[in-house]
């Protein structure tokens, strides 16, 4: 497992608290690199939005299970976020009241705790293990029979051995709210959105009846100067308010190794805030907090996720079912993110997404026509930007399942050309006599020796990461 303080907390500062246990010494942080925006327009600078990948970090894609059973019981049902108004003519905004507002929404509003556990070295090189805690927020969206589901960012659970989620008490006193475990349902980190589910069950008759699901606003209709509010767990002291006004929309944000459309807000976006609720003056969600531009002497510039944007990703996280293990899809390449400590050695016009670094004989990948060197930049209709985000989308797939994958391929001129590829995924089990060749084209590609497997460049650029001995 990463060491969560030194890849993840250093890009959360502003987002997600971590306080370290069993260990009294605070773990030393990266420093971050002031880099030159690579895409030839000033590019908003964030700490926040994905983990840490360096320049090269491959892994073998191929189905993960996310949990062992079905996220509905009978398994037919689809769950569908409305965006509806405040219901019986409840709307705050007659009133115009930062104070009704939070009142209407904060039943909706989680906060949520995950406890992540990672490998220490001592000075003589002995290993031992840590336990670290973070706060983030969550927003209740769903519920069905069995469970209620409560988005967040994907950062806030990313790597959790445990998440807990705290809801609102109907007090001030945010430490009389109800704390029950939850389950990761899934993730999408390159939209950086997860969603959690608590057991019915699990939940007292008191705070059933307190707690709501959230109103979800259109996005689509948010002007600038509109005001808003933003709720979350601030520090993790509990839920806290802030109010502000729509800055900027579809904000193209520049991540350490993607770019977010997002909408910007001067209303305060704190540690511990992310994953928690833009509201417009309707009481209704218009936007999931997930960033704040970190720059000395620059206040007031906080980001969310539109809700327009997140809406139909946390649908497919809640409504796809998990896949066992014996029908876990396999597409059978090695790659890694396209960082941009790798656009500062080969250029700014390299496209985001995942290289692709071997491509396995006869797998998937090879008959669908997909070559080493190219870039995968979406997964039927979703963006891809790091690895991570690919393995998620990959993993809720099945083997014999037909994909859509669309790349950029350098022809002879060094241009990227755009192709779109269909792929029938293979089984996973398939990938098993491949695994020692697959592993050991990897280890030579981690150690800068870059050897094709399988397909080739058409291009014969086979040579496109050799620099890096």
């Amino acid at each position: 497992m990463r060491n969560q303080y030194e890849e993840q907390n250093t890009y959360y500062d502003n987002q997600y608290q971590y306080e370290q246990v069993n260990n009294d010494a605070e773990p030393p942080k990266k420093k971050r690199n002031k880099k030159s925006n690579g895409f030839g327009k000033r590019a908003t600078k964030l700490v926040a939005g994905a983990a840490v990948f360096g320049l090269v970090a491959g892994v073998v894609f191929q189905g993960v299970n996310y949990g062992a059973d079905r996220l509905f019981g009978n398994g037919s049902s689809e769950i569908q976020l409305n965006t509806t108004s405040i219901p019986n003519g409840s709307s705050v905004s007659s009133t115009g009241s930062v104070s009704a507002v939070a009142q209407s929404a904060m039943p909706a509003i989680v906060a949520i705790t995950s406890t992540v556990e990672s490998i220490q070295y001592g000075f003589f090189n002995q290993q031992y293990k840590t336990e670290g805690t973070g706060s983030g927020s969550g927003i209740i969206i769903a519920k069905d029979e069995d469970n209620l589901y409560v988005a967040t960012n994907n950062h806030v659970i990313e790597d959790a051995t445990k998440v807990q989620v705290t809801f609102y008490s109907g007090s001030p006193d945010s430490s009389e709210g109800e704390i029950v475990d939850a389950t990761i349902v899934g993730t999408d980190p390159d939209s950086d959105l997860a969603v959690v589910k608590v057991p019915v069950k699990n939940i007292s008759e008191k705070t059933l009846g307190i707690i709501k699901v959230a109103s979800l606003g259109d996005s689509d209709e948010v002007t600038l100067g509109q005001q808003v509010v933003a709720i979350g767990n601030a520090l993790g002291y509990g839920q806290s308010i802030t109010s502000g006004y729509v800055s900027a929309l579809n904000r193209e944000v520049q991540l350490e190794d993607k770019t977010m459309t997002l909408t910007q807000t001067d209303a305060a976006i704190n540690p511990g805030n992310s994953g928690g609720a833009l509201i417009n003056m309707n009481g209704e969600v218009i936007g999931i907090n997930s960033a704040k531009y970190s720059e000395s002497g620059v206040e007031g510039m906080g980001y969310a996720i539109p809700m327009a944007t997140a809406k139909p990703i946390l649908e497919d996280i809640m409504n796809e079912s998990s896949v066992p293990e014996n029908q876990q899809a396999y597409l059978g390449i090695t790659g890694s993110t396209v960082s941009d400590q790798y656009r500062q050695y080969m250029g700014t016009d390299i496209p985001s997404g995942v290289y692709v670094a071997t491509v396995t004989t006869d797998s998937p990948a090879e008959k669908g026509g997909l070559y080493a060197n190219d870039i995968i930049v979406k997964f039927n209709d979703r963006d891809v930007s790091t690895m991570d985000g690919l393995q998620s989308l990959l993993s809720r797939k099945k083997a014999g399942e037909t994909v859509t994958l669309t790349v950029k391929r350098q022809n002879q001129n060094g241009e990227y050309t755009e192709k779109e590829l269909t792929i029938k995924l293979g089984k996973k089990t398939e990938s098993i006599k491949n695994q020692q060749e697959q592993q050991n084209n990897q280890n030579s590609y981690n150690n800068g020796n870059y050897y094709n497997n399988g397909s080739s460049s058409p291009n014969n650029e086979n040579e496109f990461w050799s620099f890096f001995n």
